[in-house]
């Protein structure tokens, strides 16, 4: 993964240092000898990331960070403040100003690389986000990322009492804190609810916490959560191997409480993006298989599914058949009391059709005022049966339309057809629309079947 980062600091040698660390993990480097320089390169550039140096003349990294993020254009990009101020005061000043992490010189390789990861990865989610935002309000959706949630539950596995109690006082914003104290049990505490992040030591006696990451990691059910570890950087490789495992990010021990908070803000925001853009995924693929009007299935899910589900059914030797059904003289509806009055039939008729059918039952909206029902484990008979129930229904139902200020007689035709060994899903769809064909032919309002192959066309009226 890439991204482009601007490294702001007065001295020469130590850009230099930071641009061939970052060029040769093959991140696009820009560089800025001043605050006001920097400000000029953010708004030509705008960077994945900005590594800021704290003390500059002029214009410190204070100032600059604080102005970056009262700029709505510049507020999302994460800044690294990079200092050789290791007093807790000068962490607070810059979590103030809205720093998003903290580097302390002289930069170690591994800490430098692990922050970098996280916060482009951040930034690049969130771009997305902003992406598909800036789409949704085209559709008169809003969903506004400016201001992000700090909240999500923790879990702390930690062995010293202590220290644990200590972390959870120190989570930010409306994060709630859970303790485990015992490494066997965390698998069955994240069963007990939703984790938004783990924070797992690596100091726990006769207990290798990396043993816990490995097993998160290869649960399907609780992969997504992030992790942070902490341990004595008595040895690099321990976080290597970590970062290798999946962990998002660790830190030192003992730990720095400005840190802390500033890596766990990190990674509540990465897991609240991540899950953000799971749900427009999932989102899109609904929107993309769903009628708007009906929310019943559409044509192009009935294309992908069926297919399968006749396979299934051939191969399992199970009966399958399909009922196609056409609202009687829509047309004339639309036309006398307008396409509004038409939607609520609709909306009403998919609600009768859906409420009478099995939940492994298939529906859909075909378009215009055609439903297509998929039944599988349902043999012609008891299809015809089924479709002439829900014919009556319709039959006998007054239709609401105005906002339920008239109501008015609907009726519909329906044609089944079951599947057959040798044939294809759009023969049995062609055969179940032949039979509908014949129900409008000869009277509508009626259930007509369709037994046998395509070619011999045999029909039977139900009603």
């Amino acid at each position: 993964m890439t991204g482009r980062i601007l490294v702001v600091d007065d001295i020469l040698p130590n850009i230099k240092l930071l641009e061939h660390k970052l060029t040769s993990e093959y991140y696009e480097v820009v560089t800025a000898t001043s605050g006001f320089e920097a400000l000029e390169k953010v708004k030509q550039i705008y960077p994945d990331l900005i590594l800021l140096d704290i003390m500059m003349p002029g214009m410190d990294g204070y100032e600059v960070c604080r102005r970056l993020k009262a700029d709505s254009d510049t507020a999302h990009i994460p800044v690294v403040m990079v200092t050789a101020l290791d007093q807790p005061e000068n962490k607070i000043q810059g979590l103030e100003c809205g720093a998003d992490d903290f580097i302390t010189k002289p930069v170690d390789d591994v800490s430098l690389m692990a922050r970098v990861r996280n916060l482009t990865r951040l930034k690049m989610m969130l771009d997305e986000l902003r992406m598909r935002q800036n789409t949704g309000v085209r559709f008169g959706i809003n969903d506004d990322f400016n201001e992000i949630p700090i909240q999500g539950n923790v879990l702390i596995v930690e062995t010293n009492p202590a220290v644990a109690e200590k972390m959870l006082r120190h989570l930010p914003g409306d994060c709630k804190g859970v303790i485990e104290t015992n490494p066997n049990l965390v698998m069955d505490q994240l069963q007990k609810q939703d984790y938004s992040l783990i924070i797992i030591s690596l100091n726990m006696s006769n207990f290798d916490g990396l043993r816990i990451c490995s097993m998160i990691r290869a649960s399907e059910a609780f992969r997504r959560i992030s992790i942070i570890t902490t341990g004595e950087n008595k040895n690099n490789m321990t976080f290597i191997k970590a970062l290798d495992l999946g962990v998002n990010d660790f830190i030192n021990r003992p730990i720095d409480y400005n840190e802390f908070v500033a890596r766990v803000r990190t990674q509540i925001k990465r897991h609240y993006f991540s899950e953000k853009l799971r749900k427009y995924v999932e989102n899109s693929v609904e929107h993309a298989v769903t009628d708007p009007l009906t929310h019943m299935h559409n044509r192009r899910y009935l294309n992908m599914h069926l297919e399968t589900l006749c396979s299934k059914s051939i191969e399992n030797r199970k009966p399958l058949s399909i009922a196609i059904f056409d609202i009687d003289h829509f047309k004339s509806i639309n036309d006398t009391y307008g396409h509004d009055a038409g939607d609520e039939v609709l909306v009403s008729f998919s609600d009768i059709l859906r409420n009478n059918i099995r939940n492994f039952d298939l529906g859909v909206r075909l378009g215009g005022e055609e439903f297509l029902i998929v039944m599988p484990d349902t043999d012609l008979a008891s299809a015809a049966a089924v479709c002439e129930r829900m014919r009556a229904i319709i039959n006998n139902k007054k239709f609401s339309i105005y906002n339920q200020t008239k109501q008015i007689d609907v009726t519909c035709s329906i044609g089944v057809a079951s599947l057959t060994h040798n044939e294809t899903e759009q023969e049995l769809i062609k055969r179940a629309d032949s039979a509908l064909y014949r129900a409008k032919q000869t009277g509508r309002n009626r259930v007509v079947i369709h037994k046998g192959s395509n070619k011999n066309k045999p029909q039977q009226n139900v009603a």
